[in-house]
């Protein structure tokens, strides 16, 4: 039986926390960390026992979906015992993974085997030296590799591909040829006024939903669940797999949002938009088990409750986040 989240004030229910297990990443995008970061001591990050402690409690409340994500997350050792942890958990349901592709390959047996359900993969292009120009390294090919490998698994695979004015705008040709190709999702998503990407940069999923379906002709749209967030998705013709599109900017979709978030520190975000965090670091360090676990779930209800009603990245000057994504969690 599947348990009921939890509602915050507006009566949207939770269900689904993203986790960020590390600040560290081994890319360097020009939207994300281009000049890198100043990396978050380990003693300060929490450890895979105390982002278990928060799951468990969390999947009493009726969050029973977790994303893991960064950083990139496969940088930090053993996030395949991470994955077995939350799983074992009884009442999880759902436990994914973002990455930019670089370990994958080599770490997808171990992941599978932990019990991971699906996987996102980061890519903005096809074209080896944009990839070299997004990314700051010459990987593409490693990346190309670990998402064959992923479809052969079997295992879901998502495409996460942010189009940028200047940079890759016209590569949704080729992205959405990797869905004609290969059974998986190829998502847009528009990017949000957050650190490096508070440029004016964004192109608008509208304008490319329309210039996709004038160039294929016969697409529409598919209403099947493909995951936790809100992509809306489309079938083309001949296509083994599907597009998809994330629009925070011009189709607003907060009245759906279903999620929390959870810093590398320890630090709940309700929206991703707002500075507002709430602390679990010092309830996580409690030495009593009961009030250990007793505050935790106070601090989640509050800051469900706590959740604003909806974003304003359409107004970037009352965007109050000022952290880079990678320090947030994607």
């Amino acid at each position: 039986m599947i348990k009921t989240g939890i509602r915050d004030s507006y009566g949207r229910e939770i269900n689904y926390m993203r986790i960020s297990i590390t600040d560290r990443c081994n890319l360097r995008c020009c939207y994300c960390m281009p000049d890198g970061a100043d990396w978050i001591p380990m003693k300060d990050i929490l450890t895979y026992e105390e982002i278990t402690a928060v799951c468990q409690e969390a999947v009493k409340l009726g969050i029973t979906r977790f994303k893991i994500t960064g950083g990139e997350p496969l940088v930090r050792r053993e996030c395949s015992k991470l994955i077995r942890m939350i799983k074992e958990i009884p009442g999880t349901e759902v436990v994914t993974l973002t990455t930019n592709g670089l370990l994958l390959g080599e770490q997808l047996e171990s992941l599978m085997q932990a019990g991971l359900d699906a996987v996102n993969i980061s890519l903005d292009t096809l074209d080896k030296e944009k990839y070299k120009q997004v990314t700051g390294f010459d990987k593409l090919s490693v990346v190309l590799a670990s998402i064959t490998k992923a479809v052969e698994s079997g295992i879901p695979v998502k495409i996460n591909a942010v189009l940028q004015k200047g940079m890759n705008e016209e590569e949704w040709l080729p992205l959405t040829q990797l869905a004609k190709n290969l059974p998986l999702s190829v998502r847009f998503i528009e990017m949000m006024p957050i650190g490096y990407g508070n440029i004016p940069q964004s192109i608008s999923n509208e304008e490319l939903k329309d210039k996709i379906m004038r160039y294929y002709g016969n697409v529409t749209e598919d209403f099947r669940i493909y995951g936790n967030g809100p992509a809306v998705y489309y079938s083309i013709e001949g296509f083994k797999g599907n597009i998809g599109f994330i629009s925070a900017i011009h189709g607003k979709f907060c009245n759906l949002c279903n999620r929390i978030r959870m810093t590398s520190t320890g630090d709940i975000k309700p929206c991703l938009c707002y500075e507002q965090r709430w602390a679990l670091k010092p309830a996580l360090r409690m030495e009593h088990k009961e009030k250990r676990q007793e505050s935790i779930q106070k601090i989640l209800i509050e800051s469900i409750k706590n959740k604003p009603q909806m974003h304003c990245f359409e107004d970037v000057k009352s965007v109050s986040e000022k952290h880079f994504m990678g320090q947030i969690g994607g």
